[in-house]
């Protein structure tokens, strides 16, 4: 059964829809493994910061079957999704990995390039699969991490034990 992991962002009532994300994710794909918390400011446009992790289950759900219910969790969380790429957003939910599979299944590509491309996506895979080998890449998230550079992303912090962050289970 694959693993997978899955971003998960909120800029709008963020501790709110971080908290619901992991609810209705541990609802429908029971056990999760949750990263650490980053607070990070707007990539690509001005807004309130982003608090941002990963979360990971197992699952035999199709890519595309995981996509369709994450587009859901948002909808029903309020995400708009007429606001363009870079907006404000209650919930952000990205389906990043699935197993060690490279596929376009589900519409996105497989793994996403969001992992290479933003510390708030790769700092918290890295933190919580250190070992987990990047399907196209062959390395681990932990040495990517290490070699990681994107002086875009500056306003970047990992939040110790948030006390408003409830992981179910």
């Amino acid at each position: 059964m694959p693993h997978v992991w899955v971003s998960i962002g909120s800029n709008i009532a963020r501790e709110r829809h971080i908290n619901a994300a992991l609810r209705d994710l541990h609802r429908i794909f029971g056990a999760l493994d949750v990263s650490p918390v980053y607070e990070t400011e707007a990539v690509g446009f001005k807004g309130d910061a982003f608090l941002n992790l990963v979360a990971g289950f197992d699952t035999r759900r199709s890519p595309a079957d995981i996509h369709r219910t994450l587009r859901q969790i948002e909808a029903q969380h309020g995400r708009e999704r007429s606001g363009g790429k870079f907006s404000a957003r209650t919930l952000d939910l990205d389906l990043l990995t699935y197993g060690q599979a490279v596929t376009d299944e589900g519409g996105k590509a497989l793994p996403r390039d969001e992992i290479l491309r933003y510390a708030f996506v790769l700092a918290p895979l890295a933190d919580i699969a250190p070992d987990e080998i990047h399907p196209e890449l062959g390395v681990a998230y932990r040495d990517l991490w290490e070699r990681f550079e994107n002086d875009d992303q500056t306003a970047f912090q990992r939040l110790q034990n948030p006390p408003w962050l409830v992981v179910p289970g």
